[in-house]
């Protein structure tokens, strides 16, 4: 008996140890994943200068005096570009995760003659990359007319393979087919079924994916600077590459971190609304594991 009770303690005090032992490493993986955001923050707190000798780990006193300089350049209208970049992104967030859903629903609601050819076919479109057709895309939308419009950065993410696979993943395992069967039944048109029965269920998914879909929209630089050469229409990358290109002696570091940092804070925000559907949606995934 006193054998059986020993063994359980150690067995115990392993389990603890172990558990100590991932808390530790997670703690560490998190100072690490967050300590660039640090040094982001802390070096919009300092001058130019102080940032060009090293590495700064406490916060300094130019801050106001940084995010003035940076609110005020005429050169580089942050909060313009911020709301251009809000605008664009919102919109590709929406149209992506909407359109995404649709096609994914109906592969697999649906049972048609071509399904399974329509499915390779868009998994094989996820296999190329933008840059390859960005010669023809330019063409295309110069041709129609669409260049120095926002148009041609929100429409076409329409077309998302990657977005449309995983939806279809998350579909076959959360939206059963007698649900769609019943409201048929009871007379519901299909968009009626897709907007009140299917969003709802795939409210988990779509944030998910809103939030990946608005952060790559936002992060864009290749394509917005493709198709906008008016300065009112510049997003927030191409006006933050703009600073970082200016010449030697008007090189502001403490400009270029502080227009840094509040690019990250509607992401952050956009986060933080969607952050407890994304729990829901590991929760409901552990659930049906």
């Amino acid at each position: 008996m006193a054998k059986t009770t020993t063994d359980e303690k150690s067995y115990h005090a392993h389990i603890r140890n172990i558990k100590i032992v991932r808390y530790i490493v997670l703690i560490l993986l998190t100072i690490i994943c967050l300590f660039p955001f640090y040094i982001l923050i802390i070096n919009s707190t300092h001058y130019t200068d102080d940032i060009n000798r090293g590495l700064l780990v406490l916060p300094g006193s130019w801050f106001f005096k940084n995010l003035t300089n940076t609110l005020k350049d005429p050169q580089t209208p942050i909060l313009h570009a911020l709301l251009n970049s809000l605008l664009i992104a919102a919109g590709c967030a929406v149209c992506t995760t909407y359109a995404s859903t649709l096609t994914a629903y109906a592969v697999h609601a649906y049972d048609f003659k071509g399904r399974k050819f329509i499915q390779t076919f868009i998994l094989a479109v996820m296999m190329i990359p933008a840059q390859v057709t960005a010669l023809g895309f330019y063409d295309l939308m110069k041709s129609f007319g669409l260049l120095n419009n926002y148009i041609p950065l929100i429409v076409p993410t329409i077309a998302a393979p990657v977005v449309y696979f995983f939806m279809l993943q998350y579909m076959q395992g959360a939206l059963p087919l007698e649900i769609v069967e019943a409201a048929r039944i009871d007379g519901s048109s299909e968009f009626r079924t897709f907007n009140s029965i299917v969003l709802p269920i795939m409210k988990p998914a779509i944030a998910v994916q809103a939030i990946f879909s608005f952060v790559t929209s936002w992060n864009n630089y290749f394509t917005p600077n493709l198709i906008l050469g008016d300065s009112k229409l510049y997003t927030l990358p191409i006006v933050i590459a703009k600073l970082r290109a200016s010449d030697y002696l008007s090189f502001d570091n403490g400009k270029i971190y502080m227009a840094i940092f509040l690019s990250i804070i509607p992401v952050v925000i956009i986060y933080i609304f969607l952050s407890r559907y994304i729990i829901q949606g590991v929760a409901v995934g552990s659930v049906k594991g």
